[in-house]
């Protein structure tokens, strides 16, 4: 048996080499199965394609109603098209299920793709000074940032507009999970594009299969966008405007249709529906599948529901008693109301405005800094670092401090009465430091445009945050159009970076992670 264990671990350390052996290789896989993979990953992303055209329609008959030039939006279709028709045709009979790493390059090539496309209805249109402009406008909008290059939106072609808005709903629950629930053919490799897209640890399911769950969530994403678009009509918005800022409220987003925003409408009324729909917003989706099955257990129990609604209650206190003690508003309902909606806009990443904020009381500044950083819920289409990541430093803070003054006794930390796991522990804390790693690099490449540091920090914090609006020179009354090309395309990169989670794409660079080593 100690023969039979020196050869085995001889055999390991000296593997054979067959014909079919390759560096390209995964281990144990041969030339025919990568080739098999490849097809299967190039038939996925066809049909990434094929969901891209058919996005595209919408803002075409948006064009051709208003008699608008319907081109900038009918050649990048057809492109798509083409695309899709031949991925379709390196289809296999059997397709190989995707794995995660097939999942984590279907879900970044997918977003760039879907980011590069939706720039050219800006190009062929014109309305954008420069290609970096037009990239830097769709990476914000599929991503739900809300950083916008245009001083005057109410100048630009209603079309335009729309696409702006309808990117923002795409984008907010991910184009891929519409892929995964509209188009069955990626089959059970979807599961695995939606955990690499999917914010948070992991991803619950909620349904059996795949496909059921990526319906529920999209019906639910649906259901309540229907239903603010009708309080917005009987608040006196045009269904042109109510359709617009429904899609970048629930997405989180924050293009509007007009250049002062929300605060244009003059109506506390659409403030306060605006307000209540961003914070259902940046709710995990899950906890509402729950509540349709009267699961409302589990729902009481969910530590990151009580976190966010915590940091909400408290920060919007904090912000009003600071807008009232310095008397900013001569109405305390004025105090509240735009102390709310400021609040909620920066919490959950959407960036919508009905005031200066800049404009404000330090302490109300600094609380909604803070609220920049954070963000919503994971599960919930906000940006941010997210309140899960923050319950869990949280808890681990509490855990050390309590090991610190007790060394003997043994602590373990929770979510929803379930223990945390080690691994799951250091991933949060990995997590944490590279954002702020990739906030540091960010703010170094923007400052070195000469941008003062408020400037720089912010604008990185809402890029990787998916906010919006920062502070200084990208206030909420501003716009990042005064920024050099290099600067909007690193800003770019970080939207996207902060989108995906950070991990999906910096996987990638690992050297061996794509050939499984």
């Amino acid at each position: 048996m100690l023969a039979n264990h020196k050869n085995n671990r001889n055999r390991h350390k000296h593997p054979i080499k067959t014909p079919n052996s390759s560096l390209l290789a995964f281990p144990g896989e041969s030339y025919d199965t990568i080739i098999v993979s490849i097809r299967s990953l190039a038939r996925s992303i066809g049909v990434i394609c094929a969901g891209i055209a058919v996005t595209l329609l919408a803002p075409t008959l948006v064009a051709v109603r208003y008699g608008e030039p319907w081109l900038p939006f009918a050649a990048p279709l057809g492109v798509m098209g083409v695309v899709s028709v031949i991925g379709y045709l390196l289809r296999r009979d059997e397709p190989v299920p995707l794995g995660p790493r097939d999942g984590v390059q279907v879900v970044v090539i997918a977003w760039l793709l879907m980011c590069m496309v939706g720039a050219a209805p800006f190009v062929i249109s014109g309305v954008t000074q420069s290609v970096a402009d037009a990239v830097f406008e769709s990476t914000s909008g599929f991503t739900t940032t809300g950083s916008s290059v245009f001083a005057d939106v109410e100048s630009l072609p209603k079309s335009i507009l729309f696409w702006r808005s309808f990117s923002h709903w795409l984008g907010g629950m991910g184009i891929i999970v519409l892929a995964v629930a509209v188009l069955p053919a990626l089959g059970v490799g979807g599961f695995q594009m939606l955990r690499a897209e999917a914010p948070g640890p992991e991803v619950e399911r909620l349904a059996p299969r795949i496909a059921q769950t990526a319906r529920v969530f999209w019906l639910i994403y649906a259901a309540i966008t229907v239903l603010e678009v009708v309080l917005l009509l009987l608040g006196g918005m045009s269904l042109f405007d109510a359709v617009n800022h429904s899609f970048a409220t629930l997405a989180t987003g924050g293009f509007s249709t007009r250049n002062a925003s929300i605060a244009s409408f003059q109506s506390p009324y659409i403030e306060w529906v605006v307000t209540t729909f961003m914070v259902l917003s940046g709710v995990n989706f899950a906890l509402y599948y729950r509540a349709l099955t009267g699961n409302f257990k589990r729902i009481a129990q969910d530590t990151e529901l009580k976190v966010y609604a915590t940091f909400f209650i408290v920060a919007v206190t904090a912000v009003v008693a600071s807008l009232v003690l310095a008397r900013t508003y001569s109405r305390f309902g004025d105090s509240a109301r735009f102390g709310a909606f400021q609040v909620a806009t920066l919490m959950t990443s959407t960036g919508f405005a009905t005031a200066d904020y800049t404009l404000w009381p330090g302490l109300a500044r600094g609380i909604l800094l803070v609220m920049l950083f954070i963000g919503g819920c994971v599960g919930s289409t906000s940006g941010g670092i997210k309140m899960l990541h923050v319950a869990v430093v949280g808890k681990l803070i509490r855990k050390q401090l309590r090991r610190l003054a007790h060394p003997r006794s043994v602590v373990t930390i929770q979510l929803n009465r379930v223990p945390v796991s080690p691994e799951t522990e250091n991933a949060v804390v990995a997590f944490v430091i590279l954002y702020i790693a990739v906030v540091l690099v960010s703010t170094v490449v923007v400052a070195s445009s000469g941008t003062d540091l408020e400037t720089a920090l912010t604008a990185s914090l809402a890029a990787i945050g998916n906010v919006g609006p920062g502070f200084g020179k990208v206030g909420p009354a501003l716009n990042f159009a005064f920024l050099p090309d290099y600067a909007k395309l690193s800003l770019s990169a970080v939207m996207i970076i902060g989108r995906l989670e950070i991990y999906s794409v910096l996987l990638l660079f690992v050297p061996g992670y794509l050939r499984g080593w």
